[in-house]
């Protein structure tokens, strides 16, 4: 199983990047709804990154 570091770095340098706090803050502002979606389109996306990863 071969691990892609790059993709792996940039993955955690983005996740450092975002507090939790501000991400939550900012949903609860855009609307439930939209923060929904965004929830979801985050959770579908690891996963598809996962499943990419495991793959190769």
């Amino acid at each position: 199983m071969k691990i892609r570091l790059p993709q792996i770095s940039a993955l955690m340098v983005l996740s450092m990047l975002f507090s939790s706090c501000e991400v939550i803050g900012g949903i609860f502002k855009a609307g439930v709804w939209t923060g929904i979606l965004a929830v979801a389109a985050v959770v579908i996306l690891i996963i598809v990154i996962i499943a990419r990863v495991m793959k190769k």
